[in-house]
């Protein structure tokens, strides 16, 4: 199986790495410039989990892929953010042959009407990771705790030829690869959770054992928290019990270091997915009732502004 990886970042770089640790047939589509990056040093990982390291990793660049269109890949992983994904999808495009599976690792959901607009829905898997890693200045990619998860499957649910050859092709791995016979609504699991963990983070600039110690922190997490479960329940994907009770206790466990990637993103005054986390979530309510949430996006959306009126 051929397999497109987009970008080679923090997320699409490490578990690419690990696909082709294993031997299997894995091309990066990057930009020029990391291309001859990648060209002079290779790809390398630092892992508690043991580091790998490719001393000429395949590369393509968008303007390759545009000089032969048609030749098609079996798979394309797509790891990019949010608001990177129109350009990936034009840049991806030409990839694509008859038969190719698109499989998004993206947060949240809305990822999906744009892929499926450009692709086809038929063409569109879902799929979620979960890993903490960051690329050094240095180009390496450092993972920062043993968590690397990787959950593919398809939409409609159950399983498939298709998607079993996916599985085949995760055999081996250094990751922890799984096959989703519910995808969509593990996809709504981790949206309600990464919704909950990066808007009470970001909004209070701090971690979840700060904000629990703090008067009203508790009663806040778990009002956010209870305002994305009931809209996950409205689009018909309420939270199994079980999930629920793994978030609540992670995400009021009292001293607990834990902060969203988001509060990062803020704090080094990068990009952030305000509309694709929060934004969207939002626009799906079906009752308007989401004060928690409402206070967090207009939260995130300041600080882009300010971000926005810093730079010009």
């Amino acid at each position: 199986m051929r397999v497109l990886v987009v970008g080679a970042g923090a997320t699409g770089g490490y578990f690419g790495a690990r696909l082709a640790e294993v031997g299997r047939d894995v091309t990066f589509l990057v930009r020029p410039a990391r291309a001859e990056k990648l060209a002079a040093s290779g790809l390398s990982v630092r892992s508690p989990v043991g580091d790998v390291h490719l001393a000429e990793p395949a590369t393509v660049t968008a303007s390759d892929l545009a000089a032969n269109e048609g030749d098609g890949f079996d798979l394309v992983l797509l790891s990019c953010k949010a608001y990177d994904l129109d350009a990936a999808i034009a840049d991806v495009a030409p990839a694509l042959g008859p038969t190719t599976m698109v499989l998004p690792v993206l947060n949240g959901m809305r990822h999906l009407d744009a892929l499926d607009a450009a692709f086809g829905p038929e063409r569109v898997l879902g799929g979620s990771c979960a890993i903490a890693a960051t690329v050094a200045a240095n180009g390496e990619i450092h993972q920062m705790s043993p968590l690397h998860t990787f959950t593919y499957g398809e939409r409609s649910g159950g399983r498939s030829e298709r998607v079993e050859r996916i599985e085949a092709l995760m055999q081996g791995v250094k990751f922890q690869p799984r096959l989703s016979e519910t995808m969509v609504l593990e996809m709504w699991e981790k949206w309600s959770f990464l919704a909950t963990l990066a808007g009470s983070t970001c909004l209070m600039r701090a971690t979840i054992g700060d904000i629990v110690a703090a008067p009203g922190g508790l009663a806040f997490i778990q009002a956010l928290m209870e305002e994305c479960r009931r809209i996950a329940e409205d689009a018909g994907n309420a939270p199994r019990d079980k999930v629920m009770q793994n978030t609540s206790t992670t995400l009021t466990a009292e001293g607990s270091a834990f902060t969203a990637s988001m509060l990062r993103d803020i704090e080094n005054k990068a990009r952030i997915e305000a509309d694709h986390i929060i934004g969207d979530l939002i626009a799906r309510s079906r009752d308007g009732a989401h004060p928690m949430l409402d206070r967090v996006y207009t939260h995130l959306k300041a600080y882009e502004n300010r971000r926005a009126r810093e730079a010009a």
